[in-house]
């Protein structure tokens, strides 16, 4: 693992690429975190990131001071961290694979400007799908692997322990469950090693007087994989829970927090996976992605993170990125 040099970023510098709705609501989130004292808004269209960038400074007052400007990518040398939201929008009945071919264009166009400048931080992928795209950066970039990472499936994973504390009315918090996999339609929910405080899923569930609980994990898995689907077809797009899963992600990296996420990162022979980046637990600090942290997984769940796994490597080869 090669070490974030330190010695060579701004660890309270964050440059935000793409100011669409999903950068803009991270850019807002970040501001309010107090993590960074300045912060960097680059977008193809200038005015844009101009705009964002005005706006959000003007409620600097009510939080910590933070500089914050549209820039371009001559400002990104120094940073420790990079978040790329650019892409296209994920539109009514569009899938997030359906987004590839737009979006890996856009990233040729953004990720040799940052290796043009030798960045030295570290790589986080926001923009879908952000499995292959994390794929995507680290190939263009040559950066050290574990200084790419994307947003993965913690989005993903705060829906299912929303789903499970409300379904049995515990605090959110205290559920500990994954999405892994893609961040898609073949994401998987890992039953196997859900568990509530330490108390397994299923015993849970009877102690709060669920005995149908089969049926309801089933109904609560869809839910979290057609979440984002209902939120697009209702307000057109997503972001604020993004903004939120991001801001999390920020805090671990500045923090050197070492938490264990599901950040997406790439696999070499875990459960038979090679070379394609995916979302699985893994500890992430300072310096990236420390290392994976296997956690409890049946045949069954096996299985279908391995089919997971073939569809990304799939399309990867279609366009030409493995």
């Amino acid at each position: 693992m090669e070490k974030n040099c330190l010695n060579c970023t701004n660890t309270r510098k964050v440059v935000m690429i793409g100011c669409g709705f999903v950068g803009a609501a991270c850019a807002f989130s970040i501001m309010q975190s107090g993590l960074f004292s300045e912060m960097v808004l680059i977008d193809s269209d200038k005015a844009k990131a101009e705009g964002e960038a005005l706006d959000i400074s003007h409620g600097v007052p009510f939080a910590k001071p933070i500089k914050i400007y549209a820039g371009n990518y001559n400002d990104i040398k120094d940073s420790s961290l990079i978040i790329i939201t650019a892409g296209a929008n994920q539109k009514p009945g569009e899938t997030r694979i359906d987004l590839v071919k737009k979006n890996i264009s856009i990233f040729k166009s953004i990720i040799p400007e940052i290796k043009k400048r030798k960045f030295k931080g570290i790589l986080l992928i926001v923009a879908n799908p952000v499995d292959i795209l994390t794929t995507v950066a680290l190939k263009l970039s040559a950066l050290p692997e574990n200084r790419v990472i994307g947003s993965g499936t913690v989005l993903d994973t705060a829906r299912l322990k929303y789903e499970l504390g409300n379904y049995l009315n515990v605090d959110a918090r205290s559920v500990h469950a994954f999405i892994i996999g893609e961040h898609g339609d073949t994401e998987i929910a890992a039953w196997s090693s859900a568990n509530v405080s330490g108390i397994p899923f299923n015993k849970f569930c009877e102690m709060r007087g669920h005995y149908d609980y089969n049926e309801a994990m089933k109904e609560i898995a869809e839910n979290v994989k057609n979440s984002a689907y209902q939120i697009i077809e209702k307000k057109k797009a997503t972001y604020y829970g993004v903004a939120m899963s991001v801001k999390r992600i920020c805090e671990a990296i500045i923090r050197d927090e070492k938490s264990i996420m599901p950040i997406s990162s790439t696999l070499h022979g875990e459960y038979g996976i090679n070379g394609i980046s995916l979302s699985m637990p893994a500890i992430v600090g300072k310096d990236g992605v420390e290392t994976l942290v296997p956690i409890q997984l049946n045949e069954e769940e096996i299985k279908k993170l391995k089919k997971s796994a073939k569809t990304l490597e799939d399309i990867l080869r279609q366009n030409d990125m493995l």
